[in-house]
């Protein structure tokens, strides 16, 4: 058993980062942004073995964009973090949705093949009118 297995138990708390988020002027119109990553890492909570994978966040914004420089380096934060590919999605998602208030937003992660196995997790947001 790996030291990281305990964290999951409080994933929604972890503090990885804060994601920055700028004033968008252009809330009348229907903007998709996608934002492409293919250096994500972590660490596989079971056997300490590093995680990895690209990263996919497609949203519509509303008053408010993600500010690019501060997501790299919250999602380098991830690096060193024994974290479960699913709860990792649904993290970013989370601390995604927390900074930039979007109308929808989608969170991919594609992970590298370990033992012949590749995964691929979508979580989504939409907000409730």
């Amino acid at each position: 058993m790996s030291g990281y297995e305990n964290l999951q138990k409080n994933i929604r708390k972890l503090d990885v980062g804060k994601v920055d988020s700028v004033t968008f002027p252009y809330t009348e119109r229907a903007t998709m942004v996608s934002i492409v990553t293919e250096e994500f890492t972590s660490i596989c909570p079971k056997t300490g073995l590093p995680d990895y994978g690209n990263i996919t966040i497609h949203y519509l914004p509303d008053r408010k964009i993600i500010e690019l420089k501060s997501l790299k380096l919250y999602l380098t934060n991830y690096r060193n973090v024994g974290i479960f590919q699913e709860n990792a999605v649904n993290k970013i998602l989370d601390d995604l949705v927390k900074s930039a208030s979007p109308r929808f937003m989608v969170v991919i992660g594609e992970f590298k093949a370990r033992g012949g196995l590749r995964t691929r997790i979508t979580a989504r947001y939409e907000k409730v009118k």
